[in-house]
């Protein structure tokens, strides 16, 4: 049987894993009876809430005498460590691009690294259905980025392929009536280039991707780029590090990808993606090989993290009320587990027992860490993210800077470059297609952006759409424009009263609403003007002869804000603290005491005046 890898690559909302849902329809891996969820390989219930693809996962079909295995991918820039260890399993890639929005910096991103590895692109102009889409300017668009990103002549004359996820249909001809999706499956088996057939030599793999199975423990995942491995046999587990000993394994099963389903099988050959059990401790980047012949593959290179929180053992006075895994031995082994499939993680120990530095792509790849570890029964308090700077050639100071594309209404077009200026901003490009929106295309600091996004959609109505990617290292920004307002703090703990917050709510947003617990120094909405307020949310009406408590019950409270993980990284201080518990996002201070805040004030003015 023929084989064809490949992988599908995209930004984010290009249609990617809607494709894959109607290739496994259209190639029969479903009955046709058979009920099945939309969007089916993003399995991840975070995956399924959030509208995104966060982890890569594989799949396959058949079509005629040839299997396609298939590998969905991430089109979020925060988790472009999913696309960079799976390119090197797959031998060509479905390039996937908006028909109306083209091009955009995830596609810069993922295409480069799959041109770099000399994978073969096929290019599939999505969502020709969609009203405004123009097919063709995104064609030489798509065109123009495979000459700048300097593609070879194969990959220069990529097929194009014009196609439907939504409805199931594609075309190589934009005059001939688009049908169903042969025309992408042939255009896959005529130009994907097969894998490689070595199927007599030594058995050789990498390991791409990890996955767990409560049964079965690790399961290591890849292509076998050589020879014949079959179940029972004993191979060798070479480490990344060449210095480390090699250790031996025994495969106790073998399993092959058939539609959503792993099949068990009892030996595969070179080109097969497969899943192989028994080999304890196996890593993403490992080299699987014959006993006799311990040939080392390239390890996986994954760009490095620009963002880093530190994660503190819950220590506020609601400690241990909600959460399983509280104790700072459980919280580090979780985040260091989390290294063993997560390639773009880094953990790192502090000088104190009870904190760790963990860096990331960015603040979404950081906080679906969170939220995952949240849901899993964790406690944890987590810091104001900052960047990773390095040293330049003549010692300078370094910090990552982004690629941050914008679309936004005309209306809305002086407030986004208005508020883009103080935070270093530059902008690279603008131009009107023509469709009521404007992109800008801006080279910014990575801190630039930190709370950003919430005032970015509080300016546009929430009609402007953002994306970004890290671009390269430069020189230090120096200050940028911080948040404006101040926050409300409390001074005392108990249960919120609807009395003390409707005298709050005239000045300020609030956190929190009648009924919620609180404790002294935690963050309980928004002050309306700078610096921070103390106030007490606890406090009831004085009762007396002439007025009744039931006259609370006439108070109108606005709607609290809403916390979300997210919204909570962009919004805090340095000085300040996001407490994550199963059930509760909670803002506080650092230093709980109001008297404490108070001199640390005091001290930090008192050194800034003198110096």
């Amino acid at each position: 049987m023929e084989i064809r890898n490949i992988a599908i690559i995209a930004h984010v909302d290009h249609g990617k894993t809607t494709l894959v849902d109607k290739m496994l329809r259209q190639a029969g891996a479903f009955r046709e009876n058979q009920v099945v969820q939309e969007r089916v390989m993003d399995s991840n219930p975070l995956e399924r809430e959030r509208g995104i693809t966060i982890l890569a996962k594989n799949t396959s079909v058949h079509w005629g005498d040839t299997k396609i295995n298939i590998v969905d991918t991430p089109g979020h820039a925060d988790f472009g460590g999913e696309v960079e260890r799976i390119l090197r399993m797959v031998d060509g890639v479905l390039l996937v691009v908006d028909a109306f929005d083209g091009p955009m910096p995830q596609t810069r991103f993922v295409l480069r690294k799959a041109l770099g590895l000399g994978r073969t692109p096929i290019v599939v102009i999505n969502k020709i259905d969609r009203p405004g889409a123009d097919p063709h300017r995104v064609h030489d668009e798509v065109l123009d980025l495979l000459i700048e990103l300097e593609a070879d002549e194969a990959q220069l004359d990529a097929p194009v392929v014009y196609a439907s996820a939504r409805d199931g249909v594609a075309t190589m001809d934009l005059d001939v009536p688009a049908v169903a999706l042969k025309p992408l499956f042939d255009t896959i088996v005529e130009h994907v280039p097969a894998p490689p057939h070595d199927a007599q030599g030594p058995f050789q793999m990498l390991v791409s991707t990890i996955d767990y199975s409560p049964y079965l423990g690790r399961l290591a995942i890849g292509r076998v780029e050589r020879g014949t491995v079959h179940v029972g046999d004993q191979i060798m587990l070479l480490p990344l590090d060449p210095a480390q000993t090699s250790e031996p394994a025994r495969v106790t099963k073998l399993f092959a990808f058939e539609g959503l389903e792993r099949i068990e099988v009892p030996q595969a050959s070179a080109g097969e993606i497969v899943a192989l059990a028994g080999l304890e401790g196996v890593e993403i980047g490992l080299t699987l090989t014959d006993l006799e012949h311990p040939d080392r593959l390239a390890g996986i290179a994954v760009e490095e993290p620009t963002i880093s929180v530190d994660f503190l053992v819950n220590n506020s006075p609601f400690a241990g009320q909600d959460g399983k895994f509280v104790t700072s031995r459980q919280l580090r082994e979780r985040l260091y587990k989390e290294l063993e499939r997560n390639v773009a993680l880094r953990v790192e120990d502090t000088d104190s027992t009870d904190t760790w530095t963990v860096s990331g792509r960015g603040e979404l790849h950081l906080s679906i860490l969170m939220e995952t570890m949240r849901r899993e029964g964790y406690e944890f308090q987590v810091s104001r993210p900052r960047v990773i700077t390095h040293e330049g050639p003549n010692g300078e100071r370094l910090e990552p800077y982004e690629e941050l594309a914008i679309d936004v209404p005309e209306a809305f077009l002086g407030t986004v470059i208005e508020k883009l200026g103080p935070r270093r901003g530059e902008m690279i490009e603008m131009k009107n297609p023509g469709q009521g929106l404007v992109r800008l295309l801006y080279r910014i600091p990575a801190r630039g952006l930190f709370g950003y996004r919430s005032e970015f959609l509080t300016d546009t109505r929430g009609t402007g759409i953002m994306h970004h990617r890290f671009l390269e290292y430069g020189p230090w920004a120096g200050p940028l424009a911080g948040r404006t307002r101040g926050t409300l703090v409390s001074m005392e703990g108990g249960t919120v009263v609807a009395f003390a917050l409707g005298n709050l709510q005239e000045r300020s947003t609030l956190f929190v609403k009648p009924g919620d617990a609180v404790y002294e120094g935690m963050i309980v909405g928004e002050n309306s003007r700078p610096g921070d307020m103390d106030v007490n949310p606890t406090k009831e009406k004085k009762l007396t002869n002439m007025r009744s408590k039931s006259a609370d019950d006439h108070i109108m409270l606005e709607p609290p804000r809403e916390l979300t993980l997210e919204g909570a990284l962009e919004y805090i201080e340095d000085d300040e603290l996001i407490e994550v518990t199963p059930q509760f996002i909670r803002l506080r201070k650092r230093f709980l005491g109001m008297s404490q805040r108070k001199r640390l004030t005091r001290d930090a003015k008192r050194e800034r005046a003198s110096s």
